[in-house]
């Protein structure tokens, strides 16, 4: 075994405590005791002595003889461990020892006792262990059907033997009471079998049958036999049914049984998806290593077969593989370990690894912690507090709905306000919905600059009404009408009216509906002609708006994106339903085979 150095803790894994291995002997000391042993076995030599001073037979084998590293760390010659051990001798109950069921061992009380089970009115038991069915009204109130104690039986002691004896506590009582039902159910059988034998002579239908039977088999010495015989395997026919098992195919016929290679209920491997991109499957060994289910997103855990390499990979074939690793390691370091040489001392060593180096982890994280700071972060509450967010599943439809699961919580800013830019939309600009603010990373002013827009809005609509009356008195002066008529007028009707006057209105409104449509008829033509051509007229200058429209788009579009002006090409208007005409007259199709002769 070879030397660990001086700073073999430095360079290997770190081994047990107070578990030291043996030194290496040296060529000389092996050689002259592998002599003491031969003179030993031919009795030259006396016979080594062991610590109770009993001699020890030199020619035991050596791994019967040598005490395991675990046991005795004091290397003396001894035979105790191969002994009964003292300290681990008790005393066993009997190997015929049983638990007793249904033993009475009181007679049974006529009347509720103190502390007894308020259901059934057992001493042994409380109400919330009884087994009985619950009452509708318990013992401790009717006092009538009090239930016996149960036998109070004392915990077996078993050994070995005793805890593997699949026959222990068996009562051959139990197996006569099944023997004597299935006789009592034979007996019946027979006797209504005779019964009906006697029904049937009684009535004459056995002799129709007997001459009917002669007619078809012949009549020979031997025919009574024959129907015998046949009525025998009737009667086994009948439990056919029950003998046929899975795995197993049985004809009555022939008695045999044949031996199916599966049971049918079982879906093929190849069967469980038929896609030819999945897992591949073996027909000679029969073997599907990989999961069928893999593409189709399905838990592995969930179906009910997920491949061969799913069920090797179970149970604790993970922490064998881990402690073979390990092994390798630490032999690569220099530890002598091995996994199947010596599986216990590699489990203690590993052990001892992972607990030494959890106690590492936690060391260099609270230096790191004192030197650098950061304890407050590592103490913050989890994510679902901070952020409102959590991993729980959602399902949504096609739409949008929620169809499974908690609809999941908006993410909400650090500020106060929680307005984002863009979530506010007004005349082409976007702003901030909080406080109608059109300017980007500005202060909020919550609802004060919503009013305040409001006003600005009111007093930009206020000015344009203004230009707007100043451009028609502009118009009506150059046109030599009386402005300040039209102005009296307007003013008139704004000035409020009376109900007087609100009522000769409505009634001279009433005579002018009435006069239009006696002359409706008569302009009806007229009328349609002339909004005909009124459409016509707005279509061309619609048309020739357009084909300006698309000569700047045109020449815009040539330009550099850097130097083209700012919103050049977005206009915010509402389009008129013949601007929305000329669109589409003019609007080029790339599907259109006549698209290329358009130009010329």
């Amino acid at each position: 075994m070879p030397e660990q150095s001086a700073d073999g803790a430095d360079q290997g894994v770190v081994g047990l405590e107070g578990l030291e291995e043996p030194k290496k002997m040296t060529r000389e000391d092996w050689r002259k005791k592998k002599e003491l042993e031969e003179q030993r076995k031919l009795g030259n030599a006396p016979a080594e002595v062991d610590e109770e001073g009993k001699d020890i037979n030199p020619h035991i084998p050596q791994y019967i003889s040598s005490v395991p590293w675990y046991i005795d760390p004091s290397k003396r010659p001894t035979l105790k461990h191969q002994r009964p051990q003292e300290e681990k001798q008790r005393q066993y109950s009997a190997i015929g020892d049983w638990y007793k069921r249904g033993v009475q061992e009181k007679p049974v009380s006529t009347k509720f006792r103190k502390g007894a089970c308020e259901n059934c009115g057992a001493m042994t038991h409380k109400k919330k262990d009884c087994l009985e069915r619950p009452r509708k009204v318990g013992a401790k109130f009717t006092g009538t059907g009090m239930a016996p104690d149960e036998h109070s039986q004392i915990q077996l002691s078993l050994d070995y033997d005793g805890k593997r004896d699949r026959w222990n506590g068996y009562d051959p009582e139990d197996h006569m009471r099944i023997v004597e039902e299935y006789a009592k159910v034979d007996l019946a059988k027979r006797t209504l079998k005779a019964q009906k034998l006697q029904e049937e002579l009684a009535s004459g239908k056995l002799t129709d049958q007997a001459t009917s039977s002669r007619k078809q088999y012949g009549e020979d010495e031997h025919g009574s036999q024959e129907r015998e015989h046949n009525s025998e395997d009737e009667d086994e026919d009948k439990y056919a049914d029950d003998i046929d098992m899975p795995g197993q195919n049985f004809d009555s016929k022939r008695r045999i049984t044949v031996r199916n290679l599966r049971i049918r209920e079982d879906i093929a491997k190849y069967l469980r998806n038929l896609d030819p991109n999945s897992a591949y499957y073996d027909p000679k060994t029969r073997a599907m290593r990989e999961n069928p289910y893999a593409n189709t997103g399905m838990n592995p855990e969930e179906v009910g077969y997920a491949g061969d390499n799913f069920a090797r990979y179970t149970g604790d074939t993970i922490t064998m593989a881990q402690s073979q690793l390990f092994a390798w390691e630490a032999y690569d370091k220099g530890s002598e370990v091995h996994l199947q040489a010596d599986p216990t001392k590699l489990e203690l060593l590993h052990q001892s690894f992972k607990v030494k180096k959890e106690d590492f982890k936690d060391k260099q994280k609270e230096s790191i912690l004192a030197k650098y700071g950061g304890q407050e972060h590592l103490d913050a509450p989890p994510r679902e507090l901070l952020l409102a967010q959590t991993e729980d599943y959602v399902e949504y439809s096609r739409h949008g709905a929620v169809l499974k699961g908690l609809e999941k919580a908006v993410a909400r800013s650090k500020y106060e306000e929680d307005c984002i830019w863009g979530s506010y939309w007004k005349d082409g600009c976007w702003g901030y919905k909080c406080c109608h603010s059109l300017v980007k990373q500005s202060y909020c002013t919550g609802d004060a600059g919503i009013k305040t827009s409001v006003s600005i809005m009111s007093f930009r609509l206020g000015n344009i009404f203004n230009q707007k009356v100043a451009l028609h008195r502009h118009f009506l002066s150059t046109t030599c009408t009386p402005f300040e008529d039209g102005l009296e007028v307007e003013q008139q009707e704004e000035e409020p009216k009376s109900l007087m006057e609100m009522h000769q209105e409505k009634m001279r409104e009433k005579k002018k509906k009435k006069k239009n449509k006696k002359h409706k008829k008569h302009d009806s033509d007229s009328s349609d002609e002339e909004d005909e051509a009124k459409k016509k007229e707005k279509l061309k200058k619609a048309l020739s708006a357009e084909e300006q429209r698309l000569k700047q788009v045109a020449e815009l579009m040539q330009i550099d994106e850097r130097k083209r002006p700012y919103n050049s090409l977005q206009e915010v208007r509402e389009p008129t339903e013949e601007e929305m005409e000329a669109f589409r007259m003019k609007r080029s199709r790339p599907d259109d085979p006549m698209a290329s002769f358009l130009g010329q």
